[in-house]
């Protein structure tokens, strides 16, 4: 029996799995880079073991440091969570090696499905569907082999998954550079920088079928999951069951993941990912871990897959077959990024983070809201890992249930700090294409959902101009009793403007109002009454219709949460002190990261569009291009030099017209 566990992992899935531990007596040890020293998940755990530095290459991606944590710790048996090690042929030896229990399927199913390319031979030797592909020793080699096929293209990291070391090829002329930029990008993540092409199937579903397995011949398929909406070919939202799968499909993907599942003697939990489109069924990869969307499966099954994982692991044999399903559930994955900026991922304090209405129980909801989450209050979303904040799952009596109540658990949380994707996610919940089930791949390409308030932020800015009034009345020392800017006689109105979600200043919300005997004038705002102001709340009351707003503020940025949606503001200073004026065509840094490479040399020209320079940052390649044609005036960016947000990278200056 495991006595003393290790989470070879971080964040959310570390405490997930520590939460089962618990229900089930059993003792964690979690492991902690630098960076995360003092995070949530080391916390949780009854023992915790550093690992020295803070790259994941130096730490959670080094099998030795693991190993020896769960020897200091004195673990009996090894989880790995998903990501990071998790389908790493190598650690699962390591960690037999060392006479302890593995939570997780044989070195050798590991191995097979650990080489996507193998892994397509293999399932297409077993009967399972697969898309023809290309495997890519040299970059040269691969534009000629591939230079007649039919583009669009897809190059794909051989190991790991998750949106890492995945480039959509559109032209021949940028097949050599997008397989280089993914073999780095693979090999930062997984250690393994092998990658290969494939057809592009574009405007398909991604389906997956859990599949668990026990040492005694049992394989149960728990239904399927849709995972068709994403961004960098990463899932931000996903559900059970798809609204795209028939019953008659359903059982031919079930059976399918089974076939797989049996071909290579597979024991514990997986997922088959497949993309269907009309009638194509292709396999795309088999993830030997735990999915991160996991918890719709535990929803809508009633089961812990974890603890199920465990109890493998030990030897029990699972029941002849799985619960039937029930309900639907769809989760969706909070991110610290901005949609509006190309997914840029966002780091910085999270000084508060509530869903409200969650249920705080573990084990699987009905008809009600499930909360995993590797942040907390207080919690630095640092540079250096995913920078994923939770997931956010609601079970429901059906689709439209399910939607509803997470589309209104999202819209109602308090989340302060970085810019995150949340009203994105929101309005895709509540999109008309959402609800009639008509999801695919390139959903956000086509839709393009607001990823920001539309404007109805006048009332929110107006609150918060009231709520500052009041902490400055409140901290006056001399006639606090008076509102703030009161007067005898008629006077000038009092006047605050607010850069609106933290923007670049394209969206600035005026506000201007008086105090006076007969109540609140607000300009743009006719017949709103000030009910009641204090320094965190305001209430309001506009055609009759009361609201409470309710405002915090962090770092210079004020946050209102009310039920006109939460907005993020800035106020700006009425008389701004002078600034450094940047030259002319400067490229900014738009995170803290470390410089990759530089493109181009001083002095030479570039064209519009042209990388100049490409950072590293939360485990993705940005690249810095040029916005316009002209030559690198100036180049302040070497390979390795770590750069801090705003840091000037290189100066264009322009071509003369």
């Amino acid at each position: 029996m495991i006595t003393r566990l290790l989470v070879a992992n971080r964040g959310e899935i570390a405490r997930r799995v520590f939460r089962t531990c618990r229900a089930l007596g059993i003792e964690t040890v979690a492991v902690f880079s630098d960076a995360d020293d003092g995070a949530p998940h080391a916390a949780e755990a009854d023992h915790a073991v550093r690992l020295p530095g803070a790259r994941p290459a130096d730490t959670y991606l080094s099998i030795e440091k693991i190993v020896e944590a769960a020897r200091r710790g004195g673990a009996d048996a090894v989880h790995p969570g998903y990501g990071f090690l998790s389908e790493n042929a190598a650690f699962a030896r390591a960690v037999l090696d060392a006479g302890l229990t593995w939570v997780g399927p044989d070195p050798a199913a590991i191995a097979a499905m650990g080489s996507k390319i193998e892994a397509k031979s293999l399932m297409a030797a077993a009967g399972v569907p697969t898309l023809p592909s290309l495997a890519v020793p040299a970059a040269a080699g691969a534009v000629g082999a591939a230079g007649d096929w039919p583009y669009p293209l897809l190059v794909k990291a051989s190991a790991g998954g998750g949106g890492r070391g995945m480039r959509v090829v559109r032209t021949p002329g940028e097949l050599g550079r997008e397989i280089e930029a993914a073999r780095r990008e693979a090999e930062a993540a997984f250690g393994d920088g092998t990658v290969f092409v494939e057809p592009l199937l574009e405007r398909a579903r991604h389906i997956e079928v859990q599949i668990l397995a026990d040492a005694h011949g049992t394989v149960w398929a728990l239904g399927e999951r849709e995972c068709s909406i994403q961004r960098r070919h990463q899932k931000v939202v996903e559900e059970t069951p798809s609204p795209g799968v028939s019953p008659e499909l359903r059982a031919r993907l079930c059976e399918a993941a089974v076939r797989a599942a049996r071909a290579i003697g597979y024991i514990g939990a997986g997922t088959v990912e497949f993309l269907v489109k009309d009638d194509t069924v292709a396999f795309l990869e088999m993830n030997t871990r735990l999915q991160v969307e996991h918890p719709v499966t535990e929803c809508v099954h009633r089961v812990d897959l974890v603890e199920l994982q465990l109890r493998i692991a030990e030897g029990e044999p699972l029941p002849p077959a799985p619960p039937e399903p029930g309900g639907h559930a769809i989760e969706v994955r909070l991110y610290a990024e901005d949609p509006a900026r190309d997914w840029l991922p966002q780091s910085g304090v999270l000084h508060r983070f509530d869903v409200p209405g969650v249920d705080a129980r573990f084990s699987p909801v009905t008809h009600g809201l499930r909360l995993d989450s590797g942040v907390e209050d207080g919690s630095e979303i640092g540079v250096h890992y995913d920078p994923m904040l939770a997931k956010v799952v609601a079970h429901g009596v059906n689709r439209a249930d399910a939607a509803r109540r997470l589309a209104a658990a999202l819209a109602r949380a308090r989340v302060h700090g970085p810019v995150t994707n949340r009203d994105l996610l929101v309005a895709v919940l509540r999109h008309p294409s959402f609800l009639a089930g008509e999801t695919h791949t390139g959903f956000l390409d086509e839709h393009a959902p607001a990823a920001s308030p539309s404007g109805e932020y006048g009332l929110s800015a107006l609150a918060a101009a009231l709520a500052e009034a009041a902490a400055n009345r409140a901290a006056a020392t001399v006639q606090a009793g008076l509102p703030s800017g009161w007067r005898n006689v008629p006077s000038q109105p009092q006047r605050v403007s607010f850069q609106v979600d933290g923007g670049t200043g394209a969206d600035v919300c005026a506000v201007a109002y008086r105090l006076t005997r007969d109540g609140l004038r607000a300009d743009g705002f006719p017949g709103t009454v000030l009910v009641g102001a204090t320094p965190g709340t305001v209430v309001l009351e506009t055609s009759g219709v009361r609201r409470r707003f309710s405002v915090a503020r962090h770092d210079g940025v004020t946050y209102v949460d009310s039920p006109l949606g939460a907005v993020r503001l800035t106020p700006l200073p009425r008389l701004p002190e002078p600034v450094e004026t940047l030259a002319p065509g400067s490229l900014l840094a738009p995170m803290p990261g470390t410089v990759l490479r530089v493109e181009v040399k001083s002095g030479e020209p570039v064209a519009a569009g042209q990388v100049v320079v490409v950072l590293e940052a939360m485990k993705m390649e940005h690249r810095i291009i040029a916005p316009a044609g002209g030559t690198v005036a100036e180049l302040n960016a070497t390979p390795g030099r770590q750069v801090e947000a705003g840091a000037v990278l290189a100066v264009i200056e322009e071509e003369q017209a």
